[in-house]
């Protein structure tokens, strides 16, 4: 498969239709605009400080896929991804997230992502020094011991050196490599070992009320460095140490300066920012009641999307160049509700359109992570096979568009509780069931489905 860097946007919209079903404007909008980065990045330097990104607000019922683009394209770009719920944020003043808390959100998945990137590199050295550990704990006596006590050390600590004879040390070394080899042939793995961990004393986290929490993280970080490291010694098994000294012993390994500020390169110019509901807070501003911050939010929204510098304790961050996707249902206001500064700021409008009953059938079958395919591997482990016929796939797409249409519209998210409502008798028997396959036509969808679907009171709570 081709580097992201090199794919077209047709490319990228053909990858994205593996995941999601139709809504190819939708597709075609943010498969450009994250071309256009990469395009960006060619660019002399000159002409790269004046290309911003063509920020897009998708328009369209829940459940239609419009989460899941951005997600998927994050996925596929090794972007930094965040999604936010824009009804989270307040003005502020108000009790509430501020809106830099986003950019701070993004500059940590940013660094995790980096930091887990370069574990990865050294991964084998860090087994290698884990598996020293691990024989350090089995054989106490093979560590380094001196060859001659001194008689200094002896005066100041008031104490005998512990003395081993070359005959000792050789014996110990042996029965380490022997321990090597049981280790590296798994017969130790149920073994019990006492290992000594470091722990960090976090007194600052609970002293501060909602809203506070970045404060916490900033105060306990600075006196980190500070405060004493305390050792603890854990009993556990060698399967479960290898666990927890692994991204220990990888950490010594890794340049965390160079981590974050990779990590900060990567999330000022390649980040994501999904902002979702973003129509809950439109609206003509009111004096009283709960609307009272919504244009609040969007004023204090406004510079983060034109592009300002937020500090975090990584450093500052610009704001510029990170890509933000816009999304709400926009069933009781409508896009030109935002203050018009905000509409500015988001050139791109894509309108994401309601699912037919056809589009049921492929989200079912079609997506690599189809619905269906996910319930034939789940059983497949308890050695059922799950056999889903046509019509049975169209019974199932056509109850759920029917539902949708009577009761609220939730889009795709109905075949998730259509297809668990089918299936449930069949998780529940699994294990006991004496015949293995299992045929699910449109009888059988029906059978299960019949009385909730009804009934109309009923399928209201159940489907």
């Amino acid at each position: 498969m081709k580097s992201f860097d090199e794919m077209t946007p047709k490319e990228i919209v053909q990858e994205l239709d593996k995941y999601i079903v139709g809504q190819y404007e939708a597709k075609k909008a943010v498969a450009i605009a994250v071309r256009n980065r990469i395009r960006r990045q060619k660019l002399p330097e000159e002409w790269r400080k004046e290309v911003l990104p063509k920020n897009i607000l998708m328009i369209g019922p829940t459940g239609v896929g419009k989460t899941e683009i951005a997600r998927r394209l994050a996925q596929l770009s090794g972007s930094p991804f965040l999604k936010v719920e824009a009804t989270r944020f307040t003005e502020v003043g108000y009790v509430g997230k501020n809106v830099d808390s986003m950019i701070r959100d993004l500059v940590e998945i940013s660094v995790n992502m980096v930091k887990q990137e370069k574990i990865k590199e050294v991964e084998r050295q860090a087994e290698e020094l884990v598996e020293e550990r691990i024989l350090d704990a089995l054989v106490p006596e093979s560590k380094a011991v001196p060859v001659v006590t001194n008689p200094f050390i002896n005066l100041i600590t008031g104490g005998q050196q512990q003395q081993y004879t070359p005959e000792d040390r050789r014996r110990f070394r042996a029965k380490r490599e022997e321990m090597r080899e049981k280790l590296r042939k798994g017969e130790l793995e149920n073994e019990e070992i006492e290992i000594e961990l470091e722990e960090t004393v976090s007194p600052f986290m609970g002293i501060f009320g909602p809203g506070m929490e970045d404060l916490g993280i900033e105060i306990t970080n600075m006196f980190s460095g500070m405060l004493p490291k305390q050792k603890k010694k854990r009993k556990m098994k060698v399967s479960e140490a290898r666990k927890v000294l692994l991204p220990l012993e990888a950490e010594k390994l890794i340049d965390m300066d160079k981590v974050v500020q990779e990590a900060l390169d990567r999330a000022q110019n390649r980040g994501i920012i999904f902002i979702d509901e973003i129509d809950k807070i439109a609206g003509k501003e009111s004096a009283v009641g709960p609307d009272v911050s919504r244009q609040g939010v969007q004023r204090d929204l406004l510079p983060i999307v034109e592009g300002t510098t937020i500090m975090t304790k990584y450093g500052p961050v610009r704001t510029d160049y990170i890509l933000f996707i816009a999304a709400g249902a926009f069933h009781v206001s409508r896009p030109s509700d935002l203050i018009p500064e905000l509409q500015g700021r988001f050139p791109i409008r894509v309108e994401l359109s309601p699912l037919t009953e056809e589009d049921f059938v492929r989200i079912l079958k079609e997506p690599e992570n189809a619905i269906i395919k996910q319930y034939q591997a789940l059983l497949s482990t308890e050695g059922v096979e799950l056999v889903f016929t046509e019509d049975g796939i169209r019974e199932m797409a056509r109850i759920a568009y029917q539902l949708n249409q009577r009761l609220e519209n939730i889009g795709a998210r109905r075949l998730y509780t259509v297809a668990e409502k089918v299936l449930e008798e069949i998780s529940f028997e699994a294990p006991d069931i004496p015949e293995k396959r299992v045929v699910v036509d449109a009888e059988y969808v029906r059978r299960r489905l019949e009385k909730i679907v009804q009934d109309e009171d009923l399928s209201a709570y159940i489907l």
